[in-house]
This record gives C-alpha cells, sequence and structure tokens, in this order.
C-alpha cells in the first residue's frame, strides 16, 4: 500500500506529482475535484473573483453524500463524461500551476488508487454523517480501504455504527 489516511496532503501531492507523466488523458475524461483552499488560488490565477469562477468554470458534484465543486466537464451526446474546461489540446492544463488538489495528485499508474482513495477519505467522507458513512460502507463492498479507513476504525462504537447501518441514526 503506498498510503494510508494518515500520511500528510504534502506527500500525497509529491506522489501525485512524481507519477505524473503528463499525458493530460485524465483531463479528456473529466476533471478533479476542488480541496479547500482551491477555490482561491484558481480565482487569483485566472485574476477573476471566486465568484465568477463559480459561475463560469465549475460544477458540483457529490460522493458520499458531500457535494464539492470541479472545473466544469464538457459532456458531449449527454455522456457522463467529458473534457475538463481548463484543458487545452495543444497547451495542456491552462491552470496548472493552480491545479485542483485531485489533479495535483491524479497519475496514470497504479499507485493513482491508493492517492485516489486519500482524496475521498479526506475529502468526501464524513465521519459525522450517518449518510457519508452508509455511502462509504457500500463503497467498501467493492473496493480495498487504506489502512486506517474500514468502517471500524472510523466509527469504533461498534454500537453506534450498527444503529447507522441499520438507518436507526438518520442524522
Amino acid at each position: 500500500m503506498l498510503v494510508s489516511i494518515k500520511t500528510p496532503e504534502s506527500r500525497v501531492i509529491e506522489l501525485g506529482r512524481i507519477n505524473c507523466g503528463g499525458c493530460v488523458h485524465c483531463c479528456r475524461f473529466g476533471s478533479g475535484f476542488l480541496g479547500k483552499q482551491d477555490a482561491q488560488k484558481i480565482a487569483r490565477f485566472l485574476r477573476i473573483t471566486e465568484k465568477e469562477l463559480k459561475e463560469k468554470y465549475l460544477e458540483e458534484a457529490e460522493k458520499f453524500n458531500t457535494i464539492l465543486p470541479r472545473p466544469r466537464v464538457l459532456r458531449k451526446k449527454n455522456m457522463p463524461y467529458g473534457k475538463c474546461v481548463f484543458l487545452d489540446e495543444k497547451h495542456g492544463c491552462t491552470i496548472h500551476e493552480a491545479k485542483p488538489l485531485q489533479c495535483r495528485i491524479g497519475t496514470c499508474d497504479e499507485k493513482s488508487a491508493d492517492l485516489q482513495k486519500w482524496f475521498d477519505f479526506h475529502h468526501f467522507l464524513n465521519p459525522e454523517d450517518p449518510e457519508s458513512v452508509r455511502q462509504y460502507a457500500v463503497w467498501l463492498e467493492f473496493n480495498e480501504p487504506l489502512p486506517g479507513a474500514k468502517l471500524e476504525e472510523i466509527i469504533p462504537d461498534k454500537k453506534k455504527l450498527k444503529k447507522i447501518l441499520e438507518y436507526e441514526v438518520i442524522k
């Protein structure tokens, strides 16, 4: 395993940078979600306000009952995927210096899955939200968690976890 939930963000970013070949393949099929400071950084880079950034260039998507912004995806023919609004086919990422956290850690190699799991754990999963926990539990049925990211490690109180998973705890 490449990373755990305790791996610092700086190390995750370094691993993404080391392993990315710059092919922009992932940018042709979607965009990366923004981390906490990314909107401010991108807006500053583009010399626009965060409000303008959100209105012109961002969309929201949900995972584990958490909604995060990401660069708009330019879809064709009602497809669920498409190229990132910031991808220029000739020049690559037009906001490369300020690109979103998920883009900074994404790679096309075998290490990418663990880096994406790290992002999902730290930015989508909300252990305080029962619905987020339930959706994560379904995800775990088909995916191997990072070290430290099993349900029992996130919510060590077995009775509370059982109540959440059985919908006895709604909010």
